[in-house]
Parts: C-alpha cells; sequence; structure tokens
C-alpha cells in the first residue's frame, strides 16, 4: 500500500478515534450502536482498513455528528480513496495471502475467477491450512498466521456497501485436499455464503465449454487492480491495459457460469457425491 493512502487512511482513523473519545464512547458500545464488527471499528481508527460509505455512515450516525463534521469525515474518506494503491511488481511476488490482504480490504467490489482452488475469501479454516501448508517454506507458525489472518479477513464479506462475485470451475468443487469430511463442511459453506445479499456464485459447470482456456486464478480488486496467483505466491498488477484485459476475462467466464438455484443444486449434488466417498473411506 502506497504511503501516501496510508497515511490518509491514519488520519481518517484518528479523526473518527478523537470523535469517538469525545462522545465518551468506547469502541465495542461505538461497534454495537453502528451495527458493525468491534474489530472493524478498531482497523479503521489504526488506518488498517478503508470503511465503505454505508460504515462510515453507521460510524457518524452513531456518533451523532454534526452535518459539518459528517461532512468533513466524508471528505477524508475521499481523500483516502483518491490516493493512489502502490502495489508490488510483477516481478516482486508476495508470500501467499499477503499481497492480496491489503488490496482487498480496500476494495468495495472483488471479483475472482478461480479454476482450481476455492477463492481465499470463501476457504474455511482448514481447507486454508492445506493451501499454506503446501507453500514453498511453510513452518506451523507462519501457517497458523495466515489461517488465521485469511479467516479474519472473510468478515468483509459481510459488510453492507460492499460486493463480492466469485466465478469458479466446476473442477474447484471436486478438487480437495484432506479428506472428503473437509470438503463436505467447506461446501456446506458455499452454500450459506451463496445465499448472502452481498454476494453472487456463480459456477461454469463440466457440461459447459468455457469461453477462455482458463491458465490461472485471479482476482479483481475494483477496478484499479488485479492479483494474480502462482504457486510461489500472489503478483499484484496494477496496469490499466492489464487490469481492463482480466476485467474482460471475468466477464466471459461470468457469462458462462450458472447461478442461484442451478448453483445451489451444483453443490447439494457434489455433496452428495463427497458422502459417498466419505462413506466408502470408512468401510
Amino acid at each position: 500500500m502506497g504511503s501516501e493512502r496510508q497515511d490518509r487512511m491514519k488520519v481518517l482513523g484518528a479523526r473518527l478515534r478523537g470523535l469517538r473519545a469525545e462522545a465518551g464512547l468506547t469502541g465495542a458500545v461505538l461497534a454495537q450502536r453502528a451495527g458493525v464488527g468491534q474489530p472493524t471499528v478498531s482497523k479503521v481508527e489504526t488506518g488498517r482498513m478503508v470503511p465503505s460509505v454505508d460504515v462510515l455512515g453507521r460510524l457518524s450516525r452513531a456518533l451523532d455528528l454534526d452535518e459539518s463534521t459528517t461532512q468533513e469525515v466524508r471528505e477524508l474518506l475521499v481523500a483516502v480513496e483518491a490516493a493512489p494503491v502502490a502495489v508490488e511488481t510483477p516481478r516482486a511476488e508476495a508470500p501467499l495471502g499477503s499481497s492480496l490482504d491489503e488490496v482487498v480490504r480496500s476494495a468495495r467490489l472483488v471479483r475472482s475467477f478461480q479454476c482450481v482452488v476455492l477463492p481465499a475469501m470463501l476457504q474455511s479454516a482448514e481447507y486454508a491450512r492445506h493451501v499454506f501448508e503446501s507453500a514453498p517454506d511453510s513452518t506451523p507458525e507462519g501457517v497458523g498466521r495466515a489461517v488465521a489472518a485469511r479467516v479474519e479477513r472473510q468478515s468483509l464479506l459481510y459488510e453492507p456497501g460492499r460486493e463480492s462475485v466469485f466465478v469458479l470451475t466446476e473442477g474447484v468443487l471436486r478438487t480437495w485436499p484432506g479428506s472428503p469430511a473437509l470438503m463436505l463442511a467447506q461446501l456446506d459453506r458455499l452454500l450459506a455464503v451463496e445465499s448472502l445479499s452481498t454476494v453472487r456464485l456463480g459456477v461454469i459447470p463440466w457440461r459447459q465449454a468455457v469461453p477462455v482456456v482458463p491458465g490461472h486464478g485471479f482476482t479483481l480488486c475494483d477496478r484499479t487492480a488485479v492479483v494474480v496467483e502462482t504457486f510461489r505466491g500472489e503478483r499484484v498488477l496494477d496496469d490499466s491495459a492489464e487490469v481492463a484485459a482480466y476485467e474482460d476475462t471475468f466477464s466471459r467466464f461470468e457469462g458462462a457460469a450458472t447461478f442461484g438455484s442451478e448453483v445451489r443444486e451444483l453443490l447439494l449434488q457434489v455433496m452428495k457425491d463427497f458422502r459417498e466417498l466419505d462413506g466408502s473411506a470408512t468401510r
């Protein structure tokens, strides 16, 4: 993340923290009044998270800010959003999971296509553990920290004002680490997430030809950056032409995917298949 953007996030956070102190509220009380999680309040106030317009409005109302102060904090948010997002160059690869965190936190629209592994935002803790353990030079301590960070980041799925669109190939649902029991729990989570109003989950079924041969998974964050996932980590690209090309590719995959009731039926069918695998493994 660029220092300019980070500095502006800290200014916004410090102002909100000062306003909360003036109101005589704890972070927990403010979170309860605003209808957001306490971690959200903490991250915003410490400059580690950019609040959505909706979240900022909730905090402003919970703090009972007057019109001029409300406008002031809105302008601070606009300044944050106007600051450039500095990301890694294509040649610099960060450990799996680390690059995506900051870019996703700042995005209101996240679109992810995956052809082998589940999107990071949808992974259960045990699934994520297998992902991180397979990374080169992983350590138990590093894996534990990475899993905790990944699970914590998934709270963004529930925040009003954010939209997440996931498109998977059916192969993703049938490529499994660990055990059939792990995948049954994972698929159950997908069913729960699919019902969220802030999430669209699409699957390209095996009977449907893909519009483009998928070379790798990627995640678009707003229209400013794309995270390309590799075996050794993640590369964050912000070149406008590259981002536009990935947007076009995502649209083609999205057009080939099924959504809604058809996805739920497919998930239930895959769960049935895993139950049969689980049963045969225990005989």
